[in-house]
């Protein structure tokens, strides 16, 4: 009996001790503000565009956290060393904004009833801004054409697209120019569509960057790829372009200005053989730097750079026929007599 009352005792004072510890644990709350924490639209019904005055998520400038000085210390070191950062989802149907127009969110409320902060056994003292516009628009069905594009947003023209459109949920006032789902191929993605059919969703882009995708997918085929063919440039042009510090203080002689505009050996399509012929900018350019001054007037040499159209060089549809053998300027700068201080 007296070791049942001893053991009663002990287990007593523990079970106090504890108790004493947990309740100086808590009476030593402490706030942590978090300054880089986001709110995010969660995926809501596809007839329903719902944003923040068009933007997909919103920036919360400044929380403060309110818990228990053990806990606060844990999640502090956690968001210092990137293992944790603060993304809210707003669900528009638990929030009661099912219909078309504008609403006001009451965010500090939002953040309180937050699993996330509840889950660390934590509160939510303040916040900034303190409320949010939502914005719910309503969508209608339309049938959109699939166009192809590479990762650059460039158009990429399709063998076959099958379907041929897509039906789609978008806002009523978008013309027709607009009526377009987005297909983007990665440039492995092309190449494999030339050989066979690809199957990839098509997308629009709803405000900057809300991507909304199709119910189902598109098979796409590109068309082999074109051969290059060798061509020649007769009259070929240079210009040359010295640094603006140089610029009213030095002229730049080309010593062997014949060679260097001796026909331009070129491997291309037609249409960008085209195109590099009849654009405006001349077909080479001799860049000139501040330190070539530092060798005086003694003759330099220094590639040329081919200006070939950037659209048909990122298709690879123009290069020099020998890339390896660009011509090569070789050029004396002249200082200037008139040429004042830099």
């Amino acid at each position: 009996m007296l070791r049942k009352v001893k053991y009663s005792k002990i287990a007593i004072v523990i079970f106090l001790t504890i108790l004493i510890w947990v309740y100086a644990d808590l009476a030593q709350d402490e706030e942590l503000p978090v300054s880089n924490a986001t709110i995010t639209v969660a995926k809501s019904h596809p007839s329903l565009w719902v944003s923040f005055n068009g933007e997909p998520s919103a920036s919360i400038g400044g929380i403060v956290l309110k818990g228990p000085a053990s806990k606060i210390s844990d999640i502090r070191q956690r968001v210092r060393d990137g293992s944790l950062y603060f993304e809210f989802f707003l669900d528009a149907g638990q929030e009661g904004m099912v219909e078309p127009g504008e609403y006001t969110l009451d965010l500090l409320d939002f953040l309180r009833k937050s699993d996330m902060i509840r889950g660390f056994g934590l509160t939510a003292e303040s916040c900034k801004p303190t409320k949010l516009t939502v914005n719910v628009i309503q969508l209608v069905e339309k049938s959109l054409t699939v166009q192809c594009f590479d990762e650059g947003g460039n158009s990429q023209e399709a063998e076959r697209i099958d379907p041929r459109e897509a039906k789609m949920f978008v806002p009523e006032d978008w013309g027709r120019d607009k009526l377009i789902a987005q297909v983007t191929l990665t440039p492995g993605e092309i190449e494999q569509a030339r050989l066979a059919p690809i199957a990839k969703t098509p997308h629009i882009v709803l405000g900057t960057s809300q991507i909304r995708e199709a119910a189902s997918a598109v098979e796409i085929k590109m068309p082999p790829e074109e051969r290059l063919t060798e061509y020649t440039i007769e009259r070929a042009t240079l210009f040359v372009a010295p640094s603006p510090n140089l610029q009213g203080q030095y002229s730049c002689k080309v010593t062997n200005l014949p060679q260097v505009l001796r026909p331009i050996y070129i491997r291309a399509t037609d249409v960008a053989r085209r195109a590099y012929q009849l654009q405006r900018r001349p077909q080479m350019t001799l860049y000139i730097y501040d330190d070539d001054t530092d060798k005086g007037q003694e003759e330099q040499s220094r590639a040329v750079v081919y200006n070939f159209p950037e659209e048909f060089v990122r298709r690879n549809e123009i290069e020099l026929k020998n890339p390896q053998q660009p011509a090569e300027a070789k050029f004396v700068l002249v200082p200037l007599s008139s040429a004042g201080g830099p």
